[in-house]
């Protein structure tokens, strides 16, 4: 995923962070923070991220709510939904093996 342009070409507005979609790639997650992709690069592989990361075959990613957080940042609520999905089990879902 290309990492949305702003103002300037460094960071990443409010407006911008909350319509990220819920994984990004590591470059978007570098850009919001504002540090250098090998820097980006660096501290993930190091473990040393400020946010969780994860590794999928060759690829980071990075999970939005967890960076949002970092920055300070809530998605709005919509209306009737406390707390994010609905609970499987109240609605009788079960997965089958």
């Amino acid at each position: 995923m290309a990492a949305p342009s702003s103002p300037g070409g460094r960071g990443l507005t409010g407006e911008e962070l909350l319509a990220l979609p819920a994984v990004i790639d590591l470059d978007t997650a570098n850009k919001a923070l504002m540090i250098g992709r090998s820097t980006g690069y660096g501290l993930a592989k190091q473990g040393e991220y400020p946010v969780r990361v994860l590794r999928l075959g060759n690829a980071y990613r990075v999970p939005t709510a967890e960076l949002l957080k970092l920055l300070g940042l809530e998605r709005p609520q919509v209306d009737g939904a406390e707390g994010g999905a609905p609970d499987a089990r109240a609605e009788g879902h079960t997965l089958a093996a």
